[in-house]
């Protein structure tokens, strides 16, 4: 937990780790029904929803949920001007509970949905969690590693900051979409 937040990671890849095609945009290979349903259910459960300019969630829920955009196009904080409550913030101009405090956030969960470079701060920022949903017969050879193009895989970086895999259960038994919860260590 960083300051009355526990950040928990959540994404979908391909088996080779990918988050996005070549042209950055998430194929129908990636989209699955049932974990469309875990993703949702677990974000109406999160305080606060963390994200690039390029990621959204886009479900029915989406507009009431409060939000926090991460971007190099604000000094530090400031409105969102697209999305009522959310903030855009830049991590270099300011701390992550300074930007959920503008939202009226003091703590709770902070989901983290990306994109790489935002997966990749958080890294840093210590993950507890990060559930990871993967594809087993998607591959997109050419797309767009979860932490970022030369970085490590999402294995070895989850692993690297600490986290610890537990056993994987399927979301979709037929489609092959297993759920991987990667945790902290108590302690």
């Amino acid at each position: 937990m960083s300051g009355g937040f526990h950040y928990q990671g959540y994404a979908i890849v391909s088996a080779d780790g990918m988050i996005a095609d070549a042209d950055g945009h998430m194929p129908p290979a990636l989209q699955n029904p049932a974990d469309a349903r875990f993703f949702s259910e677990a974000l109406d459960r999160a305080a606060v929803l963390v994200h690039g300019r390029h990621s959204h969630e886009g479900h029915a829920n989406s507009p009431r949920r409060r939000r926090v955009v991460v971007t190099r196009h604000a000094s530090s904080i400031a409105a969102d001007p697209e999305w009522p409550h959310s903030v855009l913030w830049n991590p270099v101009g300011a701390p992550f509970a300074t930007a959920c405090e503008a939202l009226g956030i003091a703590g709770g969960t902070a989901a983290i949905l990306g994109g790489p470079d935002v997966f990749a701060l958080f890294l840093g920022l210590g993950y507890e969690r990060f559930l990871l949903s993967r594809v087993a017969d998607a591959k997109l050879p050419d797309g767009l590693p979860i932490f970022g193009r030369g970085r490590l895989s999402v294995d070895e970086a989850l692993a690297a900051a600490g986290l610890t895999p537990q056993e994987p259960r399927w979301l979709d038994r037929e489609a092959g979409v297993s759920l991987t919860a990667w945790r902290k260590p108590p302690g």
